[in-house]
């Protein structure tokens, strides 16, 4: 339990501009706590929590008091390359949780686009042309398709309360077993109303972190692989030749909304090129931005966002709310949510 006596500075470095009801908010609820907001970072004296997302918190002797950082983001390959993270003991929290509605959306309205023949019915209305019937009858309903869900964290559980609704069929795949009722369930932070909480949605649960389960779970006829995982140095160019060439049995279509690095992308182009895969939907590249002449451009049946896929109106209050959900565990003594697992790198 933190001494609510203690008088703490909490520093807020985001690039946007000041939320002053939500920092009012947290000075009536935490009068022990001082908010200070800046954009530009130099100085951490007495700084003992840290709020930011496009930079990397300072080193260890530039901030001797600083006890919590929360990051502005679901992901934490940028948060790992610190130079405090690792050495010290202190405390790093994501915001996951927070992109589950926006991004769950990218996903279903991607695939509709590409199922739907959306992009050549734009350019017809453009050019004031009535298409013709037989150019977009092979639309096929995803009632009974199924989707992989690679990573069934909070991203992936929206997604598939989504596709279920569309009638799709979902299987899970994880990193650790999820073989009992508890280990299922969401533990981390919710936007209300969405996501799988007790996690029931799956019909099918699939772990490892090894090829062979992972191919395992590849080979159960997968119609639509949605990439949640993090990246990590075990999930960089996890999606190959070897994993296309099994999700070529039903021509699966990719979705990435996770990090560009975790596929081979000139063996995705490739795949592609061969017909293997019946698409990409891709909101994340490698690198980013991905270069004007790059042949991902080209590739056949591929939808390119610029890494957008989390933006919201509501983003800002959502970042807030883990933080403040954190700051009243840590006042009550209680274990905080979102921490970041040091072994694991996520």
């Amino acid at each position: 339990m933190v001494d609510l006596s203690k008088k703490e500075k909490l520093l807020v470095a985001l690039a946007w501009p000041e939320p002053k009801d939500i920092v009012e908010r947290i000075r009536n609820n935490y009068p022990n706590i001082r908010p200070a907001l800046t954009t530009s970072p130099g100085i951490f004296d007495n700084v003992t929590i840290l709020f930011t997302f496009n930079f990397y918190p300072p080193s260890p002797e530039a901030a001797p008091k600083l006890e919590l950082v929360h990051v502005a983001s679901a992901g934490a390959d940028h948060v790992v390359k610190s130079p405090i993270f690792y050495p010290t003991d202190i405390t790093f929290t994501t915001s996951s949780g927070i992109h589950g509605p926006q991004i769950g959306e990218w996903v279903i309205l991607t695939l509709l686009v590409q199922n739907h023949h959306y992009n050549l019915l734009y350019e017809q209305q453009k050019t004031h042309t009535w298409t013709k019937y037989h150019e977009v009858k092979d639309v096929k309903d995803y009632v009974g398709q199924r989707l992989g869900v690679l990573g069934y964290g909070s991203i992936g559980r929206q997604a598939a309360r989504i596709a279920k609704a569309l009638g799709m069929v979902v299987i899970a795949y994880t990193a650790t077993p999820k073989d009992t009722p508890e280990k299922r369930r969401d533990n981390g932070f919710i936007v209300p109303g969405t996501g799988d909480v007790d996690g029931s949605i799956p019909s099918q649960w699939y772990s490892g972190t090894d090829k062979a389960s992972i191919h395992e779970f590849l080979k159960q006829d997968i119609d639509v692989l949605l990439v949640s995982v993090p990246l990590t140095k075990d999930t960089r160019h996890l999606l190959s030749t070897a994993e296309f060439d099994i999700l070529s049995k039903k021509k699966a279509l990719i979705s990435n909304i996770a990090r560009g690095a975790i596929i081979d992308q000139p063996a995705l182009i490739a795949a592609l090129e061969a017909g293997k895969l019946r698409g990409a939907a891709l909101d994340v590249t490698d690198p980013e931005p991905l270069p004007s002449n790059d042949p991902l451009w080209k590739a056949p049946n591929v939808t390119i966002t610029p890494h957008i896929s989390g933006n919201a109106v509501d983003y800002i209050e959502r970042l807030f709310a883990v933080l403040e959900v954190n700051l009243a565990r840590r006042a009550k003594g209680e274990p905080l949510i979102n921490v970041i697992d040091r072994k694991k790198g996520y």
